[in-house]
């Protein structure tokens, strides 16, 4: 029998990530003459990563590139997948990037996602670091012309089934996705012991508060709020909030500071305690309800229950004018769920920030 493969901790990249890679690869082709075999392509966080560039052709005003998406430790569909970059020359405009989804890349249909309804699923971050790294290898080009630059997945509509993008408004294709350029192996057990040696790092220390937070984005936002605490008190848990309230509880940990967006706290208020967006999609009743609670009318109150994203629904509420007490009643929702599972053995707080990493509520401070 072949023994069962152990899971790691070998991070991949992002869709954005390889996306970006590709777009700089073409676009030095179409500078140079000639595809580069591998590429030193920014990542969103800042560091630099060499990719492999698996195919590359040029003519005299377009270039194409492909880069194979690695996921490291924790692959899913888009794993292997061929993040296709192609740049072509615009002449009758200067220092503009244009960017384009084409085929395997969805399309958005819905509002809630940050994106232009019509628009490609590249979001906000991948589309940033597309354009800087075109912007660092043809910065004298752009003086006196611009660039076209169309990302497409072989593949992706495929891909595509085996994600919630239909849930989501988003048809056709896959997203491409990615905050900081790295994929880190949320789902395997060793990312799960991590979180479960974090807080017990953090009691070791002395410590009686842990802040769990969702992710690079989070983390950050958290630390800016709560600079005067401990550096080990603060514990990326990934989705993994049940193991780490769980060690929490063993090791006598007493304050629960939870740092994370809307849609990652709907989750937690409707019981789940591992979040990942694979399992159980976000109750937009629950939201609905929610709504309702703070004074949303009915029409208001419908359209967030048959919704697909908790962004949405909170956008929804901040165009009326309770945004804030939507989400304080999220957070209220969030500890009383939290207490049913834990009964008196945490105090909780809670700070909520949006996609931008900007504060939008603290609650039981």
């Amino acid at each position: 029998m072949t023994p069962k493969k152990t899971k790691g901790t070998r991070k991949g990249y992002t869709t954005g990530a390889c996306s970006a890679a590709a777009a700089r690869a073409a676009t030095l082709g179409l500078l140079t003459g000639k595809v580069p075999a591998q590429i030193e392509s920014l990542l969103p966080n800042g560091q630099r990563v060499m990719f492999v560039v698996h195919e590359g052709s040029v003519t005299e005003c377009y270039a194409h590139a492909v880069i194979i998406k690695d996921a490291g430790d924790d692959p899913d569909c888009t794993h292997g997948a061929h993040l296709t970059a192609d740049v072509r020359l615009i002449t009758d405009c200067v220092d503009k990037v244009q960017l384009k989804g084409g085929e395997g890349v969805g399309t958005i249909t819905m509002r809630g996602l940050g994106l232009d309804v019509g628009g490609p699923a590249i979001n906000p971050v991948p589309r940033k670091n597309i354009e800087a790294n075109i912007r660092e290898v043809a910065s004298e080009l752009l003086q006196a012309q611009s660039l076209e630059v169309t990302i497409s997945v072989p593949g992706g509509q495929d891909m595509a089934k085996k994600t919630l993008n239909d849930r989501l408004g988003i048809i056709d294709g896959i997203s491409i996705l990615g905050t900081t350029g790295i994929v880190h192996p949320y789902s395997t057990a060793a990312f799960r012991a991590s979180v479960v040696q974090g807080v017990e790092v953090a009691a070791n220390q002395g410590l009686h508060a842990v802040v769990l937070t969702t992710g690079g984005r989070t983390e950050k936002f958290t630390m800016r709020e709560l600079a005067d605490l401990d550096s080990a008190c603060f514990v990326q848990m990934g989705d993994f909030l049940g193991p780490a309230l769980d060690s929490a509880q063993q090791v006598g940990i007493q304050q629960i500071i939870i740092g994370g967006m809307v849609g990652k706290l709907t989750k937690i208020a409707q019981g789940e305690v591992i979040t990942h967006a694979r399992r159980n999609p976000v109750n937009t009743q629950l939201l609905a309800d929610i709504a309702a609670q703070v004074g949303a009318d009915a029409s208001a109150c419908a359209e967030i229950a048959v919704g697909e994203t908790a962004r949405f629904a909170g956008e929804r509420m901040d165009e009326l004018g309770l945004a804030t007490a939507f989400y304080k009643a999220l957070c209220t929702r969030v500890v009383t769920t939290l207490e049913g599972r834990y009964p008196g053995i945490f105090s909780y707080r809670i700070l909520m920030c949006d996609f931008e990493g900007r504060k939008l509520v603290d609650y039981g401070e």
